[in-house]
């Protein structure tokens, strides 16, 4: 029988914290940890994780499907007409604005972290897995996040979540980490996530560099549509793509006021899905 536990680490609050609790016996250890790099994590978050594996004794796979990022800057100059994430639309002729297809989270997360699991376990690709395999996979979801859990779709992994199970809430990771001496851990999500809030977008905005860069890619996204067509071959370029729900330029919309949360999901610490776990 094949057996493995696995940590999928997101390298936020909740799942350092959860790794750092298995480090110190808190919960039980595991084989491994991995952390699927989008691409387009801010350098705070690289750095924390070489910190994070400094401090634990069990090893860290980092994977990698594809780079996010480029795949974005491919798409908005029609190299890479497969790609979507969930950009805001707004149609160019009615104004109406809705919002694109997630795509990112099962490609870029979660698509690397099964083939890894699959390396490890031994199998090629293609290759059935065996009935008797199992693997537990932890996951980093706090107990305020009690919407984020899922059952994993393959028979052989089973997610657990022990710091649901123990009535960990966020905060309480925060108090974790102060306790035991450590550095709290940076906020870990794309910066040109489209469902970040208006504070957090506030927050990247402090960051010279990474603010440049999110304004440039909200541009580049703009048209990214006329690169589509149906499959009549007709024209498919109805809608205009943006970063922010206001459906305007980044650069241009007013982050001092108050959040609507209304159709909004603020990522707090990480992001939805798989995204952070």
């Amino acid at each position: 029988m094949k057996h493995l536990r696995i940590l999928s680490l997101g390298a936020g609050v909740q799942s350092s914290t959860l790794a750092l609790m298995i480090e110190k016996g808190e919960i039980p250890m595991v084989d491994c940890a991995i952390f699927s790099d989008v691409g387009a994590e801010p350098q705070k978050v690289y750095d924390w994780l070489e910190y994070l594996k400094s401090q634990l004794s069990y090893p860290v796979h980092i994977v990698q499907w594809r780079n996010l990022k480029q795949d974005i800057i491919d798409a908005s100059e029609g190299k890479y007409s497969k790609f979507t994430a969930p950009f805001y639309t707004k149609n160019f002729d009615t104004g109406k604005k809705g919002l694109l297809r997630r795509q990112c989270t099962a490609d870029y997360k979660i698509k690397p972290v099964t083939q890894k699991i699959r390396q490890l376990l031994g199998y090629s690709k293609g290759q059935r897995v065996a009935k008797d395999t199992k693997v537990e996979l932890v996951m980093g979801i706090s107990y305020d996040e009690l919407q984020r859990m899922k059952t994993n779709p393959l028979k052989y992994i089973e997610n657990q979540y022990p710091l649901v199970e123990r009535g960990i809430r966020r905060k309480d990771c925060i108090k974790w980490i102060e306790q035991t001496n450590y550095p709290k851990p940076p906020r870990s999500a794309c910066t040109f996530c489209p469902f970040h809030s208006n504070e957090e977008w506030r927050l990247i905005k402090q960051n010279k560099e990474e603010w440049e860069e999110v304004v440039k890619i909200d541009k580049m996204i703009r048209e990214q549509e006329k690169f589509k067509k149906n499959k009549d071959g007709s024209e498919f370029f109805k809608d205009q793509l943006y970063l922010h729900r206001d459906c305007k330029p980044i650069d241009e919309v007013d982050l001092r006021e108050k959040d609507d949360q209304t159709g909004q999901y603020s990522l707090l610490d990480e992001c939805e899905g798989m995204c952070g776990i």
